[in-house]
């Protein structure tokens, strides 16, 4: 008798989502921390809570499985009606940095091309940090997307990298001291990824982007 095999089925985003805050909450435990997961309709605007020398540090985790973060969709309705596109995506940017406590930590968890064996690619940065990359992207390319890579490719195979989150977000021992004590990572100890990372190509006039493992 032939044996079925099911195509995987990608998880709904809830069911990502809570993958990205368990994956994050073992990493800072890892770490020596103290973590609390937070879940419920009544939980607040974070996801994990970190417990270093009585001292609390807030967590939001957000999760992606398509090489991005389209962190201020939920508030672009809000600002639609207050000026031009350009105008209220950076007040939608507004409204998601007036959400986040300045001493809060933003954790950025990709799960492009990840493998069930593989940890996802994770990345710490504070809630100023994101947004000053965001109105970088939509000054740069008419939208304000976080993107973990993504690559430009002309109908030449010549690619140029059009976004691309900085290597020192990368999750490790020292980006979490600095996150928690603020204290600057020196460019010689920045951390880099020890996995390649799919990027996204964005082909001339394609209205979506495709990912790939790599570009020419």
């Amino acid at each position: 008798m032939p044996v079925l095999v099911h195509s995987p089925v990608r998880p709904p985003q809830w069911q990502i989502a809570l993958s990205a805050s368990g994956i994050a909450a073992a990493q800072f435990a890892r770490c020596g921390l103290e973590v609390t997961v937070l879940s419920g309709p009544e939980r607040p605007w974070h996801d994990l809570v970190l417990t270093r020398s009585g001292n609390l540090f807030k967590v939001s985790v957000f999760a992606s499985d398509d090489g991005r973060w389209d962190l201020t969709q939920a508030y672009q309705k809000r600002a639609a009606a207050r000026g031009d596109s350009m105008t209220e995506s950076h007040r939608a940017i507004d409204m998601w940095l007036d959400k986040h406590d300045a001493r809060m930590v933003c954790c950025l968890v990709q799960f492009l091309g990840v493998t069930i064996d593989q940890l996802p690619r994770i990345y710490l940065a504070a809630p100023c940090e994101i947004a000053q990359k965001l109105r970088e992207a939509l000054n740069r390319a008419g939208e304000a997307i976080l993107w973990e890579e993504r690559k430009w490719v002309s109908d030449g195979d010549d690619a140029r990298i059009l976004e691309k989150l900085p290597p020192d977000w990368f999750f490790s021992a020292e980006r979490v001291r600095q996150m928690l004590t603020g204290r600057p990572i020196e460019a010689a100890t920045a951390p880099r990824s020890p996995v390649a990372r799919p990027s996204i190509a964005i082909m001339p006039g394609s209205a979506l982007p495709t990912p790939v493992d790599q570009v020419a």
